[in-house]
């Protein structure tokens, strides 16, 4: 019931979007010159494409590099007018075309600088502009909260904080200790955008291509529309998430050398959408060194990249940065930083009907059998193998490790006192070090939720050797001839 429930959320949100109208649409450019890049970088990807398909169509490589027809046949007459392209022959109205000698003579020199033939890119100026257009106005209540975030138990206090912080679009910081569903709310502020950009494949700057659509991160939608420049894709409002793995080199761009063609960094692809850092302060580059990166785009909305040669430009930081963390804030950073993230929500354990409620939908999504004092059971358990409160993390943990258990068993997933007390014990772990003086505390199984302190007695250290007696000797005299004088012969033993 609860797996039909989210698929039921997930394809809604796909169809709002697909309905959704464009906060802006780009118009198709019809002439060469309307493209707004460099006419030399627009015949390179020309010819790089001809010299990587050899005989190739006219259509094909207008569905290729994103170009309408009448652009791509301007470019196609001007480069066999130079003797670049020869004909080869017609399919239907469609030309059949290759390079000629000199034409791949010229290829070759050119993909020196950039191998890329893939879709036009569009310019600097032009992102720039369609990014502030497409900037996220969130129209959201206490209705469409509780629908945004229905698949989790959020009580009503943390709903009335995220709502007013997600229409700010302003940081937002999520602490509170581990296990209290910070990472869970953050990918969930996604649901609350109900409308859909246009992204561009590819970015100009400077003669440089940087390339910015990502499937693994950008949702293309279906948007049908002739008059839409196509060197633009229709997608939903991107969500990034990076957790301990965030080093400073993902957010410059970066240089592909075999390729001569950068990758955006990853606030440039979280553009009008959503970037989340997760488990803040636990990556290799520390909170102050990543806010003093970002203080200016923090407060001014605007970031600076740099080519390889030291070029720098700007570029919109027009997305919403959501910090979680198991860290005090004043761990992370000091009062100047943290000014800068205006939103900072507690996220901490729950009360008992809380926890219960989520147990009851958890065993529910997962058809297991319970008894009805099991989330009461697992409470106390919890209160006194834990930390001592309720994280909303454990029901889901114990069910995953009690159906692990039944499966090493060969038995039915059944949840009872005796698999909960096995659970939490390999959950929470049976015995735990206190310190380095030999003491254990150690649960008891059963009956549950007992603790026995042992005093484990040191291992006495290992006798000394005892001590070698003195070597003595044991003289041999051997029977010798008559006139001759015995030697003695020592051995020690």
């Amino acid at each position: 019931m609860e797996n039909r429930k989210v698929e039921s959320i997930h394809r809604v949100e796909q169809r709002a979007s697909e309905r959704a109208p464009l906060a802006y649409t780009p118009v198709q450019p019809e002439r060469l010159e309307d493209l707004g890049v460099p006419e030399s970088l627009a015949l390179d990807l020309f010819l790089n494409y001809v010299y990587k398909h050899g005989v190739t169509r006219l259509s094909a490589l207008s569905r290729t590099l994103k170009l309408s027809i009448p652009i791509a046949e301007t470019m196609f007459r001007q480069l066999t007018k130079q003797q670049i392209l020869e004909v080869k022959g017609m399919e239907g109205e469609d030309y059949l075309f290759a390079l000629t000698v000199s034409g791949r003579t010229l290829a070759t020199e050119r993909s020196q600088n950039s191998r890329y033939c893939g879709p036009m890119p569009v310019s600097i100026t032009e992102y720039c502009r369609v990014v502030k257009e497409q900037a996220a106005e969130v129209a959201i209540d206490n209705d469409s909260m509780i629908e945004a975030f229905s698949d989790l138990i959020v009580t009503h206090e943390l709903i009335e904080q995220l709502g007013p912080a997600a229409i700010s679009q302003n940081p937002m910081l999520l602490y509170g200790p581990a296990g209290t569903g910070k990472t869970s709310l953050a990918e969930r502020l996604l649901r609350l955008y109900h409308d859909v950009i246009v992204i561009p494949y590819a970015v100009e700057v400077d003669g440089h291509i940087v390339v910015l659509y990502d499937p693994v991160v950008h949702r293309a939608v279906d948007y049908e529309d002739v008059d839409m420049d196509p060197r633009w894709i229709v997608c939903r409002r991107p969500s990034i998430s990076v957790g301990g793995e965030l080093v400073p080199s993902m957010l410059d761009l970066q240089l592909d050398a075999s390729s001569g063609v950068y990758a955006a960094p990853l606030q440039m692809k979280a553009n009008n959408g959503i970037l989340i850092v997760d488990d803040f302060g636990r990556q290799v580059i520390s909170p102050r060194e990543l806010l003093n990166r970002w203080i200016v785009p923090l407060d001014r909305r605007v970031d600076y990249l740099a080519l390889d040669y030291g070029m720098k430009f700007q570029i919109p930081f027009e997305l919403m940065v959501v910090f979680s963390t198991n860290l005090a804030p004043e761990e992370l950073a000091d009062e100047a930083f943290l000014r800068r993230m205006r939103n900072k929500i507690f996220v901490g354990p729950v009360e008992a009907e809380t926890f219960d409620k989520i147990f009851d939908r958890v065993v529910a999504a997962k058809k297991l059998p319970y008894q009805p004092d099991s989330a009461f059971h697992l409470r106390q358990l919890c209160l006194a193998r834990g930390s001592g409160d309720l994280r909303p993390c454990v029901p889901n943990d114990i069910c995953n490790i009690i159906v692990s258990i039944s499966k090493y068993k060969k038995l039915a997933p059944q949840i009872n006192p005796l698999q909960l007390e096995r659970a939490v014990n390999l959950y929470f772990g049976s015995g735990q070090m206190k310190g380095s003086t030999g003491k254990f505390q150690v649960a008891a199984t059963p009956p549950p939720s007992a603790e026995v302190v042992h005093e484990v007695a040191p291992v006495p250290p290992p006798p000394p050797p005892r001590p070698m007696r003195e070597p003595f000797r044991i003289d041999v005299v051997h029977a010798m001839p008559l006139g001759s004088s015995p030697a003695p012969m020592r051995v020690s033993v």
